[in-house]
């Protein structure tokens, strides 16, 4: 076990929280996008552009730092890239974080921007599957050409070994959809937020890679979202209560394998996630364990990824998701609430950036589907290739 003497535990919080509007076009360029989230995390802090010494993005966003800094009229002392985009979110903070601990940084500005409905479509089949042939630091080149190209295809396997081993089924998946549905009917800010959803909805919805069927997919967005890090001390005179940061983590796993995604079906056990060696870390160096978590925001790009990521932290057994999923386990008053601003599945696509922003809320009591006491958030990314994860707790 590594020595982890030197911990961040508490040291820094989130006190700013940001976002745009969630649509289908924008009609805005990502810059300008990022620059109004930003400034409204800025502005939910009580600090100004002149506060900001740092910036941190993923490698996916096509905002660069420059750009944003000269837009907010920020000067930087550091700034730093994480990705890839949906694994990235969580290690984003992380990195504010420990520019801040080390001194490199005293509020860094955390920030996801994409028109991922108007402008890239990241669910979208490339238009051939030989562009990656021929080495280029990835085992692409051995799935592309053969037609698996979408994240939706590779999730689809995974559901389906999910179901042969573990006797998962189509309805639970629905469940976990419909759960997600519930809380963005309840949060106006959601794309789906007049859009119910049922069950038999589901279930009778049209395949789209089978067993995954249409709501078993998440939504595509353009929009943006921000947080503002800064030290635990410095936290103390914002003007929203902090949500501190406990924990941060990131893991690859055993086997990792080059490339996005594809060959991570060619490790021993394609329905554990890096997500499980992320959790280890995360509770230990939290010194807490999935039994204290009040509250989670899982990344949900699809209904499965939610599923297996119940397993992997720890609120059920290996194998169990889907009876767990069923039993009402994920509702506001069950055993592990999820995704209470709506999710990927249904608030909106902003690569795990507006699960962050619902993590603090719900540390702060602002949710618009609050969970009663909450005192211990959980946020996720992305679990394929790697992972990320933090843990915030009241002050």
């Amino acid at each position: 076990m590594r020595d982890e003497t030197f911990s961040h535990r508490d040291r820094c919080a989130i006190v700013g929280i940001g976002a745009t509007e969630f649509s289908k076009d924008s009609g805005r360029s990502e810059l300008s996008l990022a620059t109004e989230a930003a400034k409204a995390a800025l502005a939910d802090a009580g600090l100004t552009p002149a506060d900001v010494d740092g910036l941190v993005k993923c490698d996916h966003d096509l905002v660069s730092i420059n750009a944003l800094a000269d837009s907010l009229g920020a000067e930087l002392s550091y700034w730093s890239e994480v990705g890839p985009g949906g694994v990235a979110p969580c290690a984003m903070v992380g990195q504010a974080v420990a520019a801040i601990v080390s001194g490199q940084a005293s509020t860094v500005v955390v920030y996801r921007s994409l028109n991922g409905r108007s402008g890239r479509r990241f669910g979208r089949t490339a238009a051939s599957g030989t562009e990656r042939v021929g080495g280029k630091g990835t085992y692409d080149e051995y799935f592309l050409p053969h037609g698996l190209q979408t994240a939706g295809q590779f999730f689809a396997m995974i559901a389906r070994r999910h179901m042969i081993e573990n006797g998962l089924t189509e309805e639970a998946l629905a469940h976990v959809a419909v759960t997600c549905r519930e809380r963005a009917n309840a949060n106006p800010a959601a794309q789906m937020h007049s859009r119910k959803l049922t069950v038999d909805d589901c279930l009778s919805a049209r395949p789209i890679s089978s067993p995954l069927r249409l709501f078993d997919f998440c939504l595509e967005t353009d929009g943006a979202c921000a947080v503002v890090v800064t030290s635990a001390a410095r936290a103390a005179d914002c003007r929203k209560p902090p949500a501190l940061i406990r924990a941060v983590a990131q893991a690859g796993g055993p086997r990792v394998q080059p490339g996005m995604m594809w060959p991570a079906v060619l490790r021993e056990n394609v329905t554990t996630m890096p997500s499980r060696a992320a959790a280890e870390t995360l509770y230990r160096r939290a010194g807490l364990g999935p039994e204290d978590v009040d509250v989670a925001q899982l990344y949900d790009c699809f209904t499965i990824t939610l599923l297996l990521q119940l397993e992997d932290y720890g609120f059920c057994p290996p194998g169990e998701g889907g009876p767990f999923a069923m039993s009402g386990a994920l509702g506001l008053d069950g055993a592990i609430p999820v995704n209470t601003s709506g999710g990927h599945l249904s608030e909106g696509y902003i690569h795990g950036m507006n699960h962050i922003v619902e993590g603090v809320r719900q540390i702060r009591g602002e949710s618009t589907n609050q969970v009663a006491g909450a005192e211990v958030s959980l946020v996720t990314s992305a679990p394929p290739p790697g992972t990320s994860a933090l843990l915030l707790v009241r002050s």
